[in-house]
């Protein structure tokens, strides 16, 4: 009897790890998952209206006009960018030049983003770039060099074949005021003032894009579907995560991945509960004979052996969720466990609660203890056939 208690001990603390681990692991999916995409939408619009075909349109209509004048709106920012040839020391780089409205510099995260220098478009009634790291690294660029300026390169609109190559370009210079870094696809922008984008690349009007973010409590779906159906299919209207698929696909694709590797581990554990049960029905052979004897019948002997394998995975879940509870509630107060790494933008690994993590957590132990207590208990009705031979 001692032996079969240390086994059900077992199986119950292979179910109160489990579900610790699962509450964990899924609580930290989510702290990086939020600051990933804290980062992304200091770069990323909450709404973003895009030309189905051709590259820029024009921003200067009645409807756009008055979506500019939404009180709901608390950015609205013109984008102009386009691929160009960017040099530093005469060493070249291929990025985006990315010209933004003034409004852009409403975002208050934008600091955070920010490595060296500061997030500076216009100052004393010059231009000037915030370049993205990767831009940096490649050129060597130092922003405190007031002598060195960054020259940008874009075909000329009008041009015609010549003998000389550069005069198929436009050249304009401007100086680095701060380095970026967020993720590759956004650290290979140079961001500047629209109207440095506009001269440089001869487009006096149109937009590549506009991007607007409301003010807190506004419903971004509904609006959405309201600029869809009001702007017609001359244009794409995107939120968040229609922007950038990928980015969100890949963070759902690990969080499942892990949730299913802990999964099979708990049921590895849970199904411990066979074998210790099992190893009750053995041992509980005469006191099963005198239920039976006293009027038992098969369903109840299978309730009781049932009902002993759900209470020890049910109470393994719980104190597991309570202890997976406690240990994140104290990373978030305290950050016990920390990153390893004084680069990255935390210093200890980030935690996020979500009640849908534990009703998961609980909902998928609770369906494998069914599973499990329903196969020992079947064995245990076999146990009881032996028995009855026996006699």
């Amino acid at each position: 009897m001692h032996a079969i208690n240390i086994i059900s001990g077992i199986s119950m603390l292979g179910v109160l790890i489990g579900s610790a681990a699962l509450i964990i692991i899924l609580s930290v999916f989510n702290g990086f998952e939020e600051v990933i995409l804290s980062l992304y939408s200091n770069f990323t619009p909450e709404i973003k209206i895009e030309p189905r075909l051709g590259k820029t349109f024009n921003p200067n209509t009645v409807y756009f006009n008055s979506l500019h004048r939404d009180p709901k709106v608390f950015s609205y920012t013109e984008v102009l960018q386009e691929k160009a040839l960017i040099r530093y020391d005469n060493k070249p780089y291929i990025g985006t030049i990315r010209g933004v409205s003034d409004e852009f510099l409403k975002n208050p995260q934008l600091d955070s983003t920010i490595q060296s220098g500061s997030f500076t478009l216009k100052a004393e009634g010059k231009n000037y770039a915030v370049i993205g790291s990767n831009i940096q690294s490649s050129l060597s660029i130092n922003i405190h060099d007031q002598f060195a300026p960054l020259e940008i390169y874009a075909p000329r609109r009008d041009s015609r074949p010549g003998t000389n190559p550069l005069d198929e370009f436009v050249v304009r210079s401007i100086y680095p005021s701060g380095v970026f870094a967020i993720e590759q696809q956004f650290d290979d922008n140079i961001v500047a003032p629209i109207g440095f984008v506009r001269d440089l690349l001869g487009q006096p009007v149109n937009v590549s894009s506009i991007e607007i973010d409301y003010k807190k409590g506004t419903n971004i779906d509904q609006v959405q579907l309201s600029i869809q159906n009001k702007i017609g299919t001359d244009f794409t209207v995107k939120n968040r995560r229609e922007q950038d698929t990928e980015l969100y696909k890949t963070l759902n694709y690990e969080r499942w991945f892990i949730f299913m590797i802990l999964t099979f581990v708990l049921i590895i554990a849970i199904f411990n509960i066979i074998g210790s049960l099992t190893m009750l029905v053995i041992d509980k052979r005469k006191d099963i004979a005198v239920l039976t004897s006293l009027g038992a019948n098969k369903q109840l002997i299978q309730g009781i052996f049932f009902f002993e394998g759900m209470m020890i995975s049910i109470i393994g879940c719980i104190a597991g969720i309570v202890l997976g509870l406690i240990f994140c509630i104290l990373q978030q107060r305290f950050g016990l466990v920390k990153m390893g790494s004084r680069m990255t933008v935390m210093d200890a690994y980030p935690v996020a609660l979500r009640l849908s993590d534990f009703g998961l957590v609980f909902l998928t132990v609770g369906a494998i203890a069914v599973i499990a207590s329903g196969i020992s208990a079947r064995l245990s009705i076999k146990g009881l056939n032996d028995i009855k031979q026996d006699l």
